[in-house]
C-alpha cells in the first residue's frame, strides 16, 4: 500500500515505514502529525484517486527535526511514515 501526499507545495510517494525529508513543519520534535492532503491511495491494485483529495484518507507519521549549525541549509523535517488510512 502506498499513497501520494502533498505538503510544502510538493508531492511525495510514501509507504508505511518510509523515511522522507520534507519542508520544515511547525511542530515540536517527536510529535505525531497527520497529513490530510492525500491525492492518491493504491492498495493491491485498488486505486483511489481524489478530485483533488481522497475523502477520509490520512497518513500518520512520527516527526524529528534536523538542524545544521554552520552555513546555509534550508530547514527541513525528517519524517517516518507510520500508517496509511484510506
Amino acid at each position: 500500500m502506498y499513497a501520494i501526499i502533498k505538503t510544502g507545495g510538493k508531492q511525495y510517494r510514501v509507504a508505511e515505514g518510509d523515511v522522507i525529508t520534507i519542508e520544515k513543519l511547525e511542530a515540536a520534535a517527536n510529535d505525531s502529525v497527520t497529513f490530510e492532503e492525500v491525492l492518491t491511495v493504491v492498495n493491491d491494485g485498488d486505486v483511489k484517486v481524489g478530485a483533488p483529495l481522497v475523502n477520509g484518507a490520512k497518513v500518520y507519521k512520527a516527526k524529528s527535526n534536523y538542524r545544521r549549525r554552520q552555513g546555509h541549509r534550508q530547514p527541513f523535517t525528517k519524517v517516518r511514515i507510520e500508517s496509511i488510512q484510506a
